[in-house]
């Protein structure tokens, strides 16, 4: 699907500042713009006939880990090295 100037409208967004200025670093590698992102959100959506992703609700428990995980409890620092051992690569 490829637009023109001519079949393109202005819309406004209201976007979390924090999570727009680290989606836009994101992008940015991939050498494209926030609008590029939204168009090809908005082309998987139509082709999906939905939301193009699972959206899903943590249980409780790994809500609780999450939590604890963004506040720096119960977390271990582990060097690539011992992650190979533990996997056996």
């Amino acid at each position: 699907m490829t637009a023109t100037a001519n079949n393109k409208t202005r819309t406004n967004v209201y976007l979390d500042t924090e999570m727009k200025k680290k989606a836009q670093e994101i992008f940015k590698q991939y050498g494209m713009g926030l609008s590029d992102a939204f168009n090809i959100f908005l082309a998987q959506a139509v082709m999906e006939q939905g939301i193009p992703f699972q959206i899903k609700i943590p249980n409780n428990e790994t809500a609780q880990v999450i939590k604890e995980a963004r506040e720096g409890k119960n977390m271990t620092k582990v060097s690539l090295d011992e992650l190979k051992k533990e996997v056996g690569a």
